[in-house]
């Protein structure tokens, strides 16, 4: 009789991001882009992905880590800001099993502690360089001309290259 395979959840696959980046990911800006590029390399969960204000965003993955907090296998602490906003703390229970790849774990670590705007910088270039767009750079330099400074776009396409030094089973777009 044939076994029945299993399907994870997307609350259980938002987990295994957060759970494959160490267990814990500060800024909900962070967990888009770490899942992004996990998707951009070929290691994703199956999120998929639009452009919004702060680079590649999925209400998919905003979802699934809704209900992943609501099952209690993800803990959410909302935490005030230096700019009177909040940001978000999300940490694995521990109550789902362990699923990171070589890949992603090199990947989140790579992410995990990086600067949060170099890191939306880097996201958004990439997704641009999807989109077809000629000059990503330049282009998410004109989204973003505050952030894109250019320090941090130094950093970011830093960033961007360690991330491209990395064998996934997708190549990372060159940019």
């Amino acid at each position: 009789m044939p076994q029945k395979l299993s399907q994870k959840s997307e609350a259980e696959k938002a987990v295994d991001i957060v759970r494959d980046a160490g267990g814990k990911i500060v800024g909900r800006t962070r967990l888009q882009k770490i899942a992004y590029v996990f998707e951009l390399a070929g290691v994703g969960e199956g999120f998929s992905f639009t452009y919004h204000n702060f680079g590649p965003y999925s209400d998919e993955l905003t979802d699934a880590m809704q209900d992943a907090s609501l099952l209690g296998l993800i803990d959410e602490k909302e935490k005030p800001s230096s700019w009177d906003g909040y940001y978000s703390v999300f940490t694995s229970t521990g109550k789902s099993k362990a699923s990171a790849t070589k890949v992603r774990a090199k990947i989140a670590e790579q992410i995990v502690d990086a600067d949060a705007v170099e890191l939306e910088l880097a996201a958004t270039a990439a997704y641009l360089a999807t989109k077809n767009f000629a000059d990503p750079w330049s282009e998410t330099t004109v989204r973003k001309p505050i952030k894109a400074t250019p320090k941090r776009l130094a950093n970011a396409k830093q960033l961007y290259q360690a991330l491209r030094q990395i064998h996934t089973p997708k190549r990372l777009p060159s940019i």
